[in-house]
């Protein structure tokens, strides 16, 4: 196992001019994810879940480049309106959003991915061999989170 201190915690925010609730109809359905993410292809519930909570399992399909793989996913933490976590199964990540209402009826948007029990030494590996190590894939979910957020905004903004 990888030590959490050897894997930083990556974090972002954006200032959003729609309400939380525009917001959280985005972001609270993790089905949603690609239309965000430059790394997530498709996200599909699993088994017959048709609506996101504590508990509800998910797969993904990712993409780099060439790329392609599955991860699994099981929502962590679910507060509509509020906050959406979910832990991936083959690296151990957490992934979040946390909703922070602001004075003017906006919203601010936090994305952050911790590893509080490290990473897997799979990902490890795997991350070393295809996707150019740890620290150029840390680069790429930065940006990544940027992207993801940015488009969260404009989504919102648009519907608002």
């Amino acid at each position: 196992m990888t030590t959490s201190s050897d894997v930083p915690t990556l974090q972002d925010h954006e200032p959003i001019a729609a309400s939380p609730e525009t917001v959280w109809a985005l972001v609270g359905d993790p089905t949603r994810m690609a239309e965000w993410s430059p790394q997530v292809d498709s996200t599909r519930l699993a088994g017959d879940a048709t609506a996101c909570a504590v508990g509800t399992r998910f797969t993904n399909r990712n993409v780099q480049g060439e790329l392609a793989w599955i991860t699994h996913g099981e929502v962590v933490r679910h507060e509509p309106g509020r906050a959406l976590a979910f832990r991936i199964e083959e690296n151990w990540a957490v992934w979040s959003f946390e909703l922070e209402p602001t004075a003017d009826g906006g919203t601010v948007l936090h994305q952050r991915r911790d590893a509080p029990d490290g990473i897997s030494e799979l990902s490890r590996q795997l991350t070393d061999a295809y996707l150019g190590g740890m620290e150029t894939l840390t680069d790429t979910l930065r940006a990544g989170m940027r992207e993801t957020l940015a488009s969260i905004r404009a989504a919102a903004e648009r519907e608002q």
